[in-house]
């Protein structure tokens, strides 16, 4: 898959089969959406091309920007449609001018001029240009004029995926995981360096990896103990998470920290990425360290199973 950070390096393709949107996850309908635009160019002996944007439009032109938080990172996108069979992928750059483009200057100069549009795959719902004007009846109503082909998926196939980027954020928050990664299509994951904590857990015989993760948009589910599996240094781990402020031992921020089954390594600095496999329990302060640590042994035969299972 060849990928473009700008407009200006893109050269416009023969034959374009084209479809945008911010695929935020990438969950099984956008999957749905990019087999179709797969399965389109297969069949019209074109390219398929996906357009996204970055930052995320509401980043840019909504109030509550800061709140938002994103299901993958710019990285994780690009390997996600990479999977999906994507040959061309263009990340343009989303301003404030850009979010002032009518639907007519979007259409003429960036589908047509910038990429070659010979066909539009898009659901019935898909708007764009300024103040999300334009759409699937102002393309066909001028479909003549603009010379695009366009792939409609139709209304019930998209309203019986009943997937949405913002569904997909409100399980992880409630912390119904299974109901996310179903929806994904994969486990929820998210990537991260090592770094030094207090290092508690050492002293009571359960050493954690502390996993920061350096973008500030990615998603986080809500505090509480996970069954996971972690990767790093090519091999996959079996383990347990808690996300949280560790209230038992006055703990302070919010943390990620990973308890690896049967590995006792020194890992701080290196990438992990962390697959969250089904919820366990809230996080909850215990009446000191015995307590806890009694707790942590029935998460872990509880983790086994499942990660077993």
């Amino acid at each position: 898959m060849k990928v473009y950070y700008n407009l200006a390096d893109f050269e416009p393709l023969k034959k374009a089969i084209v479809t945008s949107g911010t695929f935020d996850g990438v969950h099984r309908g956008h999957q749905k959406i990019l087999q179709i635009l797969r399965e389109t160019a297969e069949k019209t002996k074109g390219e398929s091309v996906v357009i996204t944007f970055w930052p995320h439009p509401r980043i840019v032109v909504s109030k509550d920007s800061q709140d938002l938080k994103l299901l993958t990172t710019i990285d994780e996108k690009i390997e996600l449609l990479e999977n999906q069979g994507v040959e061309h992928l263009l990340m343009i750059p989303f301003t404030r001018e850009f979010s002032e483009l009518s639907s007519e200057e979007y259409v003429k100069e960036i589908l047509l001029k910038r990429i070659g549009t010979q066909k539009l795959v898009i659901g019935y719902d898909h708007r764009f240009g300024r103040n999300r004007e334009g759409g699937f009846d102002y393309l066909k109503a001028n479909s003549d004029f603009f010379h695009i082909e366009i792939e409609e998926i139709p209304r019930q196939e998209i309203d019986n995926l009943t997937i949405s980027s913002t569904k997909i954020r409100q399980s992880l928050l409630n912390g119904e995981v299974k109901s996310a990664n179903d929806l994904l299509g994969r486990n929820y994951s998210f990537t991260g360096i090592v770094v030094k904590g207090r290092q508690l857990g050492r002293t009571i015989g359960f050493p954690t990896a502390n996993v920061q993760v350096s973008e500030y948009y990615k998603l986080i589910p809500s505090n509480g103990v996970y069954a996971v599996r972690t990767f790093f240094r090519n091999q996959w781990h079996e383990g347990m998470m808690n996300i949280g402020n560790r209230p038992t031992v006055e703990g302070i921020g919010r943390t990620q920290e990973v308890n690896i089954f049967d590995f006792d390594d020194d890992i701080y600095g290196e990438t992990v990425t962390v697959e969250i496999i089904d919820y366990i329990r809230p996080e909850q302060k215990f009446n000191g360290l015995d307590e806890l640590k009694s707790q942590i042994l029935a998460d872990r035969e509880k983790s086994k199973v499942i990660l077993g299972s």
